[in-house]
């Protein structure tokens, strides 16, 4: 008996620099719905220093810290929920390295080779961990609750009972395929 494989979550944000730009907005997130990213929430804000310090908090005592917080609060940020089999690790793949000279020489077909501008404008944010994506998604989508999430809704995004909105960028559940199960239950 082969047991379910359930999907990950991830947390994504597409940079300032990105959002700016609507060409390398639309191009990457092509590529999150060619790489069958499911898009699980998504919101587009600028992100509060406050909010920016907290997510960084890991790296406050490094030279970059204020480089990148400032960077981080300038300006709009999309910031995605995702969710696929191994997410963390295929985001992560599909960002590439998080230097850019590096990203750009030896992996220029990712997201960082292609857009990324310098190290604090690499263009993408990812989580390096489930612990991180769990910690990071609370930070963005205050009202999100993960356990609940894979309790009630998982199961529709691993199916593919889903309906994709380009405009909002989000997925969400087929309500009608819920309808017909309530139907089949009631009979």
């Amino acid at each position: 008996m082969q047991s379910k494989k359930y999907l990950q979550l991830t947390l994504a944000i597409l940079k300032p620099h990105v959002v700016k730009s609507p060409f390398v907005l639309q191009k990457i997130r092509d590529l999150i719905i060619d790489n069958n990213f499911k898009v699980v929430r998504s919101r587009r804000a600028t992100i509060s220093r406050e909010e920016a310090e907290l997510f960084y908090k890991e790296h406050r005592d490094k030279f970059f810290y204020n480089r990148l917080v400032t960077f981080m609060s300038s300006g709009p940020s999309d910031i995605h929920i995702l969710t696929a089999h191994d997410a963390i690790a295929k985001w992560r793949q599909l960002m590439g390295p998080t230097k850019v000279y590096q990203a750009q020489y030896n992996a220029p077909d990712t997201i960082r080779g292609m857009f990324g501008l310098s190290d604090t404008r690499n263009a993408t944010h990812g989580s390096d961990s489930t612990e991180s994506a769990e910690r990071e998604i609370e930070i963005f989508f205050k009202d999100f609750d993960t356990k609940k999430w894979y309790e009630k809704e998982e199961i529709f995004y691993n199916l593919g009972r889903l309906h994709f909105d380009p405009i909002s960028f989000v997925h969400t559940i087929d309500r009608s395929y819920l309808e017909k199960q309530d139907e089949h239950i009631r009979k």
